[in-house]
């Protein structure tokens, strides 16, 4: 396997905190994700490595790993548990003349790789024994989908281009922004006859509408002139999904709060089930009235005096 620096990679060095890392590989991604660079394969692969990068050196304990044992960094329980087993049989060797277990350390980068480093703790035979009976799992992939809010309204299919492949797949109505679904056995390669690793997407959904959402529920506000909320009556309000007529209670205050019953966000993978809007009235004061119109707003302060 080619040793890949995921430092280097994403640009930062070895000593760059968990927000360095996150802002290095948001910035990449813009930069080379597939949809902006369609028919660029070079953009394509430097999408996937910045991905792989970012699910090793995102994760505290894979980077652990990493820094450990390099390229071979998924092997380390493999690794572990090898030193273990050679402590337990009496195989390993007196370090010097107090005696004691060899110790092996795998440095990374271009140093010896997994296959060599096995069978120098098992020997030659053994260490090819094991290196054609023992599968491992591939490499997680992770991937951020960014979607507006009213794609998300409905559910629809995506076709996502991860590892240099198509990937075709239904996102449900509801995804949330943050969330993150697994698509199994789209992955790394296992090796050896392993399985092949998992592919993790994280939605990004963007708002460009007029409501607040949080969780099922949407907010938003309607404009209500004067003499409407004075009088009352009715009015149509903007929804998610269209418009909706409202009756509004003679004497209705600025700021008054009202429910629309299942006119939120869709619930989840839970097919019909939806939410709630609330609205917020902004009663407007009307402008440039005409000496006629200030003359009743007279009277009427007048009576109510």
């Amino acid at each position: 396997m080619e040793y890949i620096d995921y430092y280097k990679e994403l640009g930062i060095d070895r000593n760059a905190s968990q927000d360095d890392i996150k802002k290095a590989y948001r910035k990449l991604a813009r930069k080379y994700h597939p949809d902006l660079n369609p028919n660029d394969k070079e953009a394509q692969q430097k999408f996937q490595r910045i991905n792989e990068a970012n699910e090793v050196l995102g994760d505290p304990e894979k980077r652990k790993k990493y820094d450990q044992y390099g390229k071979d960094w998924e092997h380390a329980e493999a690794f572990e548990e090898a030193r273990r087993r050679q402590q337990q049989s009496g195989r390993a060797g007196s370090s010097g003349p107090g005696g004691g277990s060899r110790q092996y350390t795998y440095t990374g980068g271009d140093a010896e790789d997994f296959s060599d480093f096995f069978e120098s703790m098992f020997g030659g035979t053994a260490g090819r024994r094991s290196r054609r009976t023992t599968g491992f799992r591939g490499q997680d992939f992770n991937a951020e989908l960014h979607l507006d809010l009213r794609e998300v309204y409905t559910t629809h299919k995506r076709t996502l281009t991860v590892n240099g492949k198509n990937i075709r797949l239904t996102i449900p109505a509801g995804v949330e922004n943050g969330q993150t679904i697994k698509i199994a056995g789209h992955g790394g390669d296992g090796i050896n006859g392993g399985p092949k690793g998992d592919l993790y997407i994280t939605f990004v959904i963007n708002n460009s509408t007029a409501f607040r959402r949080e969780g099922n529920d949407l907010y938003s506000e309607a404009d209500l002139d004067l003499y409407t909320a004075i009088l009352g009556g009715e009015i149509t309000v903007p929804a998610f999904d269209g418009k909706v007529k409202l009756n509004v209670k003679p004497e209705t205050e600025n700021g008054t709060k009202v429910k629309l019953k299942g006119k939120g966000f869709p619930v989840y993978k839970k097919e019909g089930s939806f939410g709630d809007l609330y609205l917020t009235y902004n009663i407007k004061i009307p402008k440039q009235l005409t000496a006629e119109e200030k003359k009743l707003f007279e009277e009427l302060q007048k009576r109510r005096a």
